[in-house]
């Protein structure tokens, strides 16, 4: 079973990694999360940040190092990684890496409802939701391709790797329910529950 965590949001397992490389300031770690791609699976913005970065040093996983006066910028609070933060990291990882989790997508809760849209809205909506999957796969593809021309290892890039993955699944997918909507025995038995055309 999962543990309980202190500080469970993702944000605060992306930090403690970064923190992993060495102290910085807030304001680095996240303009290394970006500079990483981080974004693209981490929501987060410069508050969020912030307050996890409390949230961590008040569980004891970082802990403030030094401030930083400079003249062109304002005060910066350096933070690094403790003993029991970097326990908390590794311990962490390996519990989402080994242990399958079941995550509640949107998406699984309107294919759960799907049957009060008409057949055919299903389709068409469905059909949208096809041609969004196709583009986005193809954008993370070129992401992918451009990283891996400029000496980026696939390691720094397996999470793309991975939601292409889940992209060409969901992908196929949603073309086979795409033609089990079509089929005239699924909109007569539509029709008879719900009493309405198509």
């Amino acid at each position: 079973m999962a543990e309980r965590r202190k500080v469970a949001n993702p944000l605060a397992l992306a930090v403690l990694a970064e923190l992993l490389m060495g102290p910085m300031h807030p304001y680095e770690i996240g303009r290394r999360l970006k500079d990483h791609g981080k974004d693209r699976n981490i929501k987060y913005n410069r508050g969020s940040l912030y307050m996890v970065v409390e949230q961590l040093k008040k569980a004891g996983f970082i802990n403030e190092q030094e401030t930083v006066r400079d003249t062109q910028r304002p005060e910066r609070t350096v933070y690094a990684l403790t003993d029991e933060g970097r326990h908390e990291l590794y311990d962490w990882m390996r519990e989402l890496v080994a242990q399958p989790r079941h995550e509640y997508p949107q998406f699984g809760v309107a294919l759960s409802l799907l049957s009060v849209l008409s057949p055919s809205e299903s389709v068409e909506l469905l059909t949208q939701r096809l041609t969004a999957l196709t583009d986005e796969t193809a954008e993370i593809r070129a992401t992918v391709q451009t990283a891996t021309e400029g000496g980026v290892a696939w390691v720094f890039l397996v999470e793309e790797e991975y939601r292409l993955a889940v992209l060409d699944a969901e992908c196929r997918f949603v073309t086979g329910l795409i033609e089990s909507l079509k089929q005239p025995d699924y909109v007569r038995a539509w029709q008879e529950i719900f009493g309405r055309g198509t």
